[in-house]
């Protein structure tokens, strides 16, 4: 199958900012968890709406609090997102992810629960709700370039199948579709344990290398080493990694970057759910290696397809983004087959090259982006994770 990248266009929706989304949600976004209630509710009132309940927001100060708002706002500004009904609890916090959202141009309203009680604020919510669902399901797609996507990358639950065969495929796709404008993101620092050296030449500049290395080190020594019972706390690599024949971080942390592929380099190291701003190209993005935690940040940095190469079998998805499953083990394919978008066993077969992997996925990019249901959507999963730096008040 071979690609002309330069004339690959797709169906999908163009957003008032000019970015390109796969998917034409309209969400009911709570600012702080004792809202998830309230939110809760006008999504059963209005079908074709989707809240998204999480677990903090309240008392949090300094960083922590600007990373909830930055995820917050990022995912209500979320390409795949048509138009928004936020919910808190009182006006000022609400109005801070109102607008943070209204920035993009996209419809987005607020209500906030003080003094108007739940029954109230549902009602009015409801009826913006249903608005929305009016407005957004009129919405036509367009053709759009196929490298105007932002396609971010975590793998998960991997084996030694993982380094060999998934992963790969993902870089082969990022070596072929970065230089015609696509965005990617990769991310998992404590991942990237013993061959951090390796993830730091793959920089563009060596000043970009060099940030690279201190937001590391700063994991390590700020995240890491205070906490730690013993080799990342048992943590790093899982149970499931060393069942799957990973035995050391160094191993697992060699099969991670074979995502960001052969030829690619990483332009700029991203906070956690900060968007890029140095244009089209490959991100790095301080992230936690947890499935959900990961996507989530990811999303809320405005990408709109995930690819998840996986091993042992990885059941996450997202409530905003589609999360596309590829796995090159054959018991997973066995065993686990409804969760797979792309097989790539061919690889350690020997019937399928890692080239031709590659154009599979990109493939099922393409096909994703213009509607086909991942397995992770069709099972339901919506995981949802905030990032937490440390207590609240």
């Amino acid at each position: 199958m071979a690609f002309d990248f330069t004339q690959e266009t797709l169906k999908a929706w163009r957003r008032e900012n000019g970015r390109v989304g796969v998917r034409n949600h309209v969400l009911i976004l709570p600012v702080d968890d004792i809202s998830n209630a309230a939110c809760e509710a006008v999504a059963n009132n209005v079908k074709g709406t989707l809240a998204i309940p999480h677990a903090y927001g309240r008392l949090q100060f300094g960083e922590d609090l600007d990373l909830h708002f930055r995820t917050i706002i990022g995912t209500g500004a979320n390409p795949n997102v048509a138009a928004v009904v936020v919910i808190g609890i009182e006006p000022e916090w609400t109005k801070t992810v109102v607008d943070g959202i209204a920035r993009t141009g996209k419809p987005v309203e607020g209500f906030w629960i003080e003094q108007n009680g739940d029954f109230e604020t549902i009602r009015r919510a409801s009826w913006k709700a249903k608005e929305y669902v009016h407005w957004a399901t009129e919405l036509q797609k367009e053709d759009v370039p196929l490298t105007d996507l932002w396609v971010s990358t975590k793998c998960g639950e991997s084996d030694t199948t993982t380094g060999l065969s998934s992963c790969p495929t993902v870089g082969n796709m990022y070596d072929k579709l970065l230089p015609h404008g696509l965005y990617g993101c990769f991310g998992e620092t404590s991942e990237i344990t013993g061959a951090e050296h390796i993830c730091e030449k793959r920089a563009a500049t060596p000043e970009v290398g060099e940030k690279f290395m201190k937001t590391f080190q700063a994991y390590q020594n700020e995240v890491i080493e205070p906490f730690k019972t013993s080799d990342l706390s048992d943590s790093q690599p899982t149970k499931g990694n060393i069942l799957g024949g990973l035995t050391t971080i160094e191993e697992k942390a060699l099969g991670n970057l074979e995502k960001i592929g052969r030829t690619s380099t990483y332009i700029d190291v991203l906070e956690p759910a900060e968007a890029p701003a140095k244009g089209p190209g490959l991100y790095y993005m301080d992230t936690s290696s947890a499935a959900a935690e990961c996507v989530t940040l990811m999303a809320a940095a405005g990408y709109v397809i995930h690819t998840f190469p996986t091993g042992q079998g990885n059941v996450v998805g997202n409530p905003i983004v589609p999360v596309i499953k590829i796995s090159g083990n054959p018991r997973t394919l066995r065993t686990m087959a409804e969760h797979i978008d792309v097989d790539v066993t061919g690889v350690l077969r020997r019937d399928m090259t890692i080239d031709q992997a590659g154009d599979a996925l990109i493939e099922m990019i393409k096909r994703t982006a213009q509607g086909r249901v991942t397995a992770a959507e069709a099972l339901g999963h919506r995981e949802f994770s905030m990032t937490k730096l440390y207590r609240s008040a």
